[in-house]
């Protein structure tokens, strides 16, 4: 996979895990509406994809190391991942009661976070329980403050 794609594709997948699951529990411990919940996400799917996608092709920009095709690569991977990510979160939602679509949520955004560090630490050569760890310390840290 190149670079600039796993970099747009890796950056949309966290950030719309972390995100989304930060609004999911906000909005239920604030409104206990899973309308609410599902706006919110749809939201998040849209404008902060799209506002991370801006950000990262921002930043791609600004180090004058890539070029245009690249930039526009993983700022369109991200977009796309970041969407997609997200909108899956509200499938539970769809079927289950609000309570145990967020327990199916805050699963599969964890499981999500796991391979994406385990497969990113093997591809770096290291010990991938320290990897994941970290990020799943920084996800659990973001689900309880929005709690």
């Amino acid at each position: 996979m190149k670079l600039s794609i796993k970099k747009g594709f890796n950056f949309g997948l966290t950030s719309g895990v972390i995100t989304t699951l930060g609004l999911i529990v906000g909005l239920h411990s604030g409104t206990q509406s899973d309308v609410v919940v599902i706006g919110g996400i749809l939201v998040i799917a849209v404008a902060d994809a799209m506002s991370d996608a801006l950000g990262i092709h921002i930043s791609e920009e600004s180090k004058n190391e890539h070029s245009v095709k690249e930039i526009w690569e993983t700022t369109i991977f991200t977009f796309l991942s970041k969407f997609f990510c997200a909108l899956i979160f509200v499938i539970p939602f769809l079927f289950f009661s609000l309570l145990f679509s967020i327990i199916i949520c805050i699963i599969w955004g964890l499981s999500l976070i796991v391979l994406l560090s385990y497969k990113m630490a093997k591809q770096q050569g290291t010990n991938p329980i320290g990897v994941i760890s970290e990020h799943l310390f920084i996800a659990i840290a973001v689900i309880l403050i929005t709690h």
